[in-house]
């Protein structure tokens, strides 16, 4: 099956069920997109699928066929996204683990709501960060919208 991968045409030759995550992990080395829970709650897997967030953790590579995937590497080759700047000027990561998912669902939810209120950032970005950073990250969600 083939899907675009970060801008690119990518062949999976696989078991149809395999969940994207391990797709993109392990067929295409692309390790930014990370494991958390295996159920699709944490977002430490989030990608964006067609510019949506999406937890790829608990999508079987069958449902992208055809479609265009973008990982945390594909997001900015040279992490000048607005969304990794503000991240990197509030000082957002503590462990680091759930950021990049943290990142794809804010740069998903600014293509949506670009000035996001406070209500808006709840509702959109339900990742999970055990360094509780919320605060730091809610301030980052800010900057990346007002840049």
């Amino acid at each position: 099956m083939q899907f675009t991968l970060n801008g690119k045409p990518f062949d999976f030759d696989g078991d149809p069920d395999t969940p994207l995550l391990w797709v993109i992990r392990d067929a295409a080395a692309l390790t930014g997109t990370k494991y958390g829970c295996g159920i699709g709650a944490c977002g430490a897997c989030t990608v964006h699928l067609e510019g949506e967030a999406t937890r790829s953790c608990v999508l079987p590579v069958s449902a992208v066929a055809g479609r265009n995937i973008t990982t945390i590497e594909g997001l900015s080759a040279d992490v000048t996204h607005p969304v990794q700047q503000a991240w990197i000027k509030k000082d957002v990561p503590q462990c680091g683990y759930c950021q990049s998912g943290m990142v794809m669902a804010v740069a998903a939810l600014l293509r949506q709501h670009p000035h996001p209120t406070d209500a808006q950032i709840d509702q959109s970005v339900t990742n999970l960060c055990r360094c509780a950073t919320y605060h730091r990250i809610r301030e980052a969600v800010h900057v990346a919208a007002n840049s």
